[in-house]
């Protein structure tokens, strides 16, 4: 049997390459229900526009997926990134640099075309048309009810520990609950949890159709259109490790206020929803991929970029675990990085 644990978008999509490659056996379980850790608090953004070629290349490689699964899944409304100071419009240039080295179609544009935006304090923008937002719970339900078509099965609110004595191949696929498993196995992975909130504005009337996700390069303050409401996300000033996904109310002015400054049509709007998720970070904020153990592979780590990455990666953990090898080198996301001192760090953590 092959034990994948961990039913969000990542785990999902591992089962669905399997079964689309005729893999028998493979079971998918989850202590919760599908898309209820990570990915059903996840902002939904999927971009290409990564400081690191080794991130930039797992985004490069998930794209066409999430286009074709297209609305109500997934968006194509692009990614603006601002910069405000010569630090980071120089920061930006370097970025872009990398990504188009490796095809990927991010252009030096007029932020002004984005109705509605502030852009008088702008030194210059880049942006991806191939990049979007998604409904990350929408797209995991989507993979599972496709994988379990193909035969595979599914157990919620189940423990992978429970299974293990009958899995001849386990994959930890379980975001910030993956060290534990390790551990049960005799894996250390070097994952733990980090907080992040978002916050939901009251509705918005007329929000622009295609307004794309707005990033403020040097702050990591971003916002994007949900429905009729936008939802903003930056990082905490103090970063908040471990499990306690309490929503902190402090920073809702500071928010509201950043969200006006750079659209004026969300003036005097209200946080009507707020939630905390966590991302699964690595020392380098790159995913730990591929075999670590014998009859144990892991996808994990992801520091916030697994739901983007995920298609890439069910298709790369798929293929190594039935050819052997992967047809993505995954060698940059091993876990023997962190002894030999190859790692090295991915900038753009939002």
């Amino acid at each position: 049997m092959i034990l994948i644990a961990g039913a969000g978008a990542t785990g999902a999509g591992i089962a669905y390459r399997l079964a689309l490659r005729g893999a028998e056996n493979v079971v998918l379980c989850d202590r919760g229900e599908i898309a209820s850790g990570s990915t059903s608090r996840a902002m939904g953004g999927v971009r290409q526009q990564f400081s690191t070629a080794a991130e930039v290349m797992l985004a490069r490689e998930s794209i066409a997926f999430f286009a074709e699964l297209g609305p109500p899944f997934f968006h194509q409304v692009g990614y603006l990134f601002l910069a405000t100071t010569e630090e980071g419009l120089a920061a930006l240039e370097e970025r872009r640099e990398v990504q188009t080295g490796l095809g990927v179609p991010v252009e030096r544009i007029d932020p002004a075309f984005v109705a509605g935006l502030e852009t008088r304090d702008v030194l210059g923008a880049t942006f991806c048309a191939e990049d979007g937002v998604a409904d990350p719970p929408a797209v995991a339900q989507e993979l599972v009810r496709r994988a379990t078509e193909l035969g595979v099965e599914l157990r919620e609110h189940t423990l992978a520990e429970s299974l293990l004595d009958d899995a001849d191949t386990l994959v930890i696929a379980c975001g910030p609950w993956s060290a534990a498993l390790g551990r049960r196995v005799g894996v250390e992975l070097p994952v733990r949890p980090l907080c992040r909130q978002l916050l939901a504005t009251e509705r918005l009337p007329s929000p622009p159709a295609m307004l794309p996700m707005v990033v403020e390069a040097e702050s990591g303050f971003h916002f994007r259109r949900r429905g009729d409401r936008l939802v903003l996300a930056m990082g905490d000033a103090e970063p908040r490790w471990g499990f306690d996904t309490t929503v902190d109310e402090s920073v809702f002015a500071d928010r509201l206020e950043r969200l006006a400054n750079r659209f004026p049509a969300a003036t005097g709007l209200r946080i009507a929803d707020a939630w905390a998720g966590l991302y699964d970070m690595t020392p380098d904020a790159h995913p730990i991929l591929g075999r670590v153990a014998d009859g144990v592979h892991a996808a994990c780590g992801f520091s916030g970029h697994g739901f983007m990455q995920s298609p890439a990666v069910a298709q790369a953990i798929a293929e190594e675990l039935l050819d052997g090898e992967a047809s993505i080198d995954l060698s940059p996301y091993r876990l023997d990085r962190f002894a030999d001192g190859s790692s090295f760090a991915e900038a753009v953590v939002l």
